[in-house]
């Protein structure tokens, strides 16, 4: 019994989850997800070695056009990974991956400035972690 209630609200349950370790931002006059999956870890890994060494990348550029190119391919990997899961759950109603080349195109480098912000936020819920104790079963309560 306990099974068939556990298997009803696991769809809502990763909605949920989606959302709350997500950033909106709007690019094109469309709102996007920025979403830290395991996937995009792994590719932020092989790019940067991990997420430790992304932000000393972000924090520590120099060079405006190596900033911006690296802002564009983050908000492309994030933003992709919400249509990717949007993919996986509606077949038969595929959306399009975004490219490096639209966001260029639909964005300025004001806005990418601001979206700096909101993939730090992705990020942060996305690796954030929920520590929960219980009491011990020995611990006096009173």
């Amino acid at each position: 019994m306990g099974n068939e209630k556990v298997e009803a609200t696991i769809p809502l349950e990763i909605d949920t989850a989606a959302d709350e370790r997500s950033a909106v931002i709007e690019i094109g006059g469309e709102e996007y997800k920025l979403i830290l999956t395991t996937k995009a870890t792994k590719e932020i890994a092989k790019r940067y070695g991990g997420l430790e060494n992304l932000g000393n990348k972000l924090m520590n550029t120099k060079d405006f056009e190596l900033a911006l190119d690296e802002i564009v391919w983050l908000i492309t990997l994030l933003s992709n990974q919400s249509i990717l899961i949007h993919n996986l759950r509606n077949k038969d109603a595929k959306k399009e991956l975004l490219t490096e080349e639209e966001i260029e195109l639909l964005t300025t480098p004001f806005e990418l400035a601001e979206y700096k912000n909101a993939i730090m936020a992705s990020m942060m819920k996305g690796t954030k972690r929920h520590i929960e104790s219980e009491p011990s079963k020995n611990e006096e309560v009173g």
